[in-house]
């Protein structure tokens, strides 16, 4: 019975109905051809994506093809086939007992019956499909509709495979979403910002369109509209068994990927595997070779969430995170490397510092390889579109000279997208020096302020670009940065990095945030065009101090703006080394003294502590005294080292009035006190030596 009501509630769902054409189309289609091309339509999609929206606009177009239709959801029904019998036979009108099948055939035209919500009829599943459906009359279409896609069952019958059709419903596109915020009368100037919060996703898009209608002035964000996430957040998981279940929920919308040890590792529970299966039910719930993910929406509604609901836990979340990525990362090759760092770097996706200049959702439209035949042509090429002939002979000299510092990044077909040249600056020559004017410029700059030891690298990223967009924001773009960034990682010797480009200031808060100085001393014009340098030494803190620091600044509300100054780092050679230990331990407790001693400006001071640098002043000093202390202290492993340790302790941090002294207080002969004490010093410069040129932060 239609009540006036009930029409006035459909007329108002037709007006606000968009898109699915191509749906509509094909239950249209079915229901018009002389005979039926399927008997079985399954229509699967996450939750609030519209499913029993087009259920009922399925059933106004099979009455309006005169052609019956019957309705059931499963949120109503046992799922035994005894419960589903009667409900079927009560709501076609039939008496109690009523073959149903027959019931159908005797109806004399077209019927459509919809079992809505059809993942809480999973028991049925098996006895639908192999008992009861089997037996339809040819005018009968069943339409299934749930989270969940068809069982393998269905797809591997090659009956059903015939009979059956499968649709999977997905968020509505961004002509379909301003349509519907067009006929919910949403202003068009704020379209954009919705459909950037929604993703198109229907149930958002009513959710914020009905807030929008009732209060015009608000602000929806996912950050600013808590009671919307609320919304979305319990729509999203209103199957969560429990607590833990709703952690790992929160959990996998932090993480781009989600395996069973990550997950694991998140929860702080060692057992997960019921978690992760129950996660991988999930109509919202997606999956790839890595792992799985949530929908855009569910993420963007869960983590909102969470960062309203329960900072302190989105916190933790993201530092377990990072510290399951730096515990995994040295296991792996090089290959699955660059997986686990597009997943650290999409910890950082929610800094708006970060946000423009990263892909992370699609770095996986290409992949990393090594320099192939007829590669050196197509990278020649695209230097020479975006820089110039001078720049394509330079890149095809480094591509000759030096190919296994070439990145290429395949896509379609193993088509050249993209490529990143690489330069070892210590192994080139005078010539090829004079050849390219960049590498001209760095060089000087490390041969004016620091020079390379034996054991040291620096890197020259001469040349990175991409087919379509040269050096612009791209998903290619994105790959050749992890790239540079697993380079940093695995080096050993590592002491500098240069990164030029052709626009410099487009790029300063993104290269600020992760470290990266400015060096305008060094920026270069090759052919007409100028090159803005950024650098990195390396030497001041190594590749793992440096995760930690953007670990530190991935949620952090404000950043320090970058240093305006290249950084400066006095380079000893062994030998003046070796004199300024020296000079230090006999000036140990003199802090004024201390202060002018060239230690205080080395690589190993400044990574003492903190890993951040110290001031110039009383704290380098006294930073260079700790490290000197420990160094003393660390001579206690063996008796032999003991002795060692005693001498200098007597003779520098406790000294006694004289050497003689010293040796006096040690009961050991002068001569054996000082063969002690020589040795001693000659550890503690061996200790601070290995660990000025030490290079322990790689995972190479």
């Amino acid at each position: 019975m239609t009540t006036p009501l009930l029409k006035r509630l459909e007329q108002a769902r037709r007006r606000s109905f968009v898109g699915r054409e191509r749906e509509r189309e094909l239950f249209l289609a079915a229901l018009r051809a002389p005979e039926l091309p399927f008997f079985v339509l399954f229509v699967h999609g996450p939750g609030g994506v519209g499913k029993t929206t087009l259920v009922r606009t399925f059933a106004t177009l099979a009455a309006e093809a005169d052609a019956g239709s019957t309705y059931l959801d499963g949120r109503a029904l046992d799922p035994t086939p005894d419960v589903f019998l009667l409900a079927l036979g009560q709501a076609l009108g039939l008496e109690r007992g009523a073959d149903v099948p027959a019931g159908l055939a005797a109806s004399g035209r077209r019927h459509v019956v919809f079992l809505d919500t059809y993942e809480l009829l999973r028991p049925l599943d098996a006895w639908l499909r192999e008992t009861f459906l089997p037996r339809l009359p040819d005018n009968a279409i069943f339409v299934l509709s749930g989270r969940q896609p068809p069982a393998t069952a269905w797809r591997e019958d090659p009956g059903w495979q015939a009979l059956m059709r499968i649709v999977s419903l997905r968020n509505l596109s961004g002509a379909e979403s301003r349509a519907y915020l067009d006929r919910r009368e949403i202003p068009p100037e704020v379209h954009d910002g919705l459909l950037a919060f929604t993703h198109g996703h229907p149930l958002a898009l009513s959710l914020v369109a009905d807030v929008l209608n009732q209060q015009p002035e608000a602000t929806l964000a996912p950050q600013a509209s808590p009671d919307i996430i609320k919304m979305l957040v319990e729509r999203l998981i209103d199957e969560a068994p429990g607590p833990l279940y709703r952690a790992a929920l929160e959990a996998c919308a932090q993480v781009r990927l989600t395996t069973e040890p990550l997950l694991a590792a998140l929860l702080a529970t060692p057992d997960v595997r019921d978690i992760f299966d129950w996660l991988r039910s999930l109509s919202f719930m997606d999956a790839e070779i890595g792992g799985l993910f949530p929908h855009d929406l569910a993420r963007d509604a869960l983590v909102a969430d969470l960062r309203w609901r329960n900072p302190d836990w989105y916190v933790q979340l993201h530092e377990r995170a990072r510290g399951y990525y730096m515990e995994t990362l040295p296991r792996l090759d090089s290959r699955q490397q660059r997986r686990l760092l597009s997943d650290f770097v999409f910890l950082h996706r929610e800094n708006s510092l970060v946000r423009p200049y990263f892909q992370w959702q699609s770095t996986g439209v290409v992949f990393t390889d090594r320099l192939g035949p007829g590669d050196d042509e197509a990278i020649v090429g695209m230097v020479r579109a975006f820089e110039g002939e001078a720049s394509a002979g330079i890149a095809r000299h480094w591509m000759a000279r030096q190919p296994m510092g070439v990145a290429v990044l395949r896509g379609a077909a193993n088509q050249v997208e993209g490529a990143l040249i690489r330069v070892a600056v210590e192994t080139t020559t005078a010539a090829e020096r004079a050849l390219d004017p960049m590498l001209q410029a760095v060089w000087s700059f490390l041969q004016r302020q620091s020079p390379l030891r034996e054991g040291e690298t620096a890197t020259l990223f001469r040349f990175w670009l991409t087919r379509e967009g040269y050096q612009a924001v791209s998903p290619a773009q994105s790959r050749l940065f992890l790239n540079m960034v697993q380079h940093y990682l695995i080096t050993p010797g590592l002491a500098f990095t240069f990164l030029p480009c052709a626009e410099p200031d487009f790029w300063a808060p993104a290269f600020g945030y992760a470290d990266l100085t400015r060096a305008p001393a060094l920026d270069t014009t090759v052919d007409g065009r100028r090159y803005g340098l950024y650098l990195r030494e390396w030497r001041v803190s190594g590749p793992l101090t440096w995760l930690a620091l953007l670990g530190e600044r991935e949620l952090a509300t404000e950043i320090a703006p970058p240093p305006r100054e290249v950084p400066q780092t006095r380079i000893l050679d062994e030998e003046s080394f070796a004199a300024a230990v020296r000079d230090a331990l006999r000036s140990l407790n003199d802090p004024l003294v201390l202060r002018g001693n060239p230690l205080l400006h080395a690589r190993w001071l400044s990574t003492q502590g903190d890993g951040q640098g110290r001031a110039d002043g009383p704290a380098r000093a006294a930073g260079l005294r700790e490290a000197i202390l420990a160094a003393i202290a660390d001579l206690q492993g063996t008796p032999r080292q003991r002795k060692l340790h005693r001498a200098l302790y007597h003779t520098y941090v406790q000294p006694a009035p004289t050497q003689e002294g010293a040796a006096e207080l040690l009961d050991l002969p002068f001569s054996t006190f000082r063969r002690h004490l020589r040795q001693g010093v000659d550890a503690v410069v061996a200790r601070l030596w290995e660990r000025e040129i030490g290079h322990d932060e790689t995972l190479g």
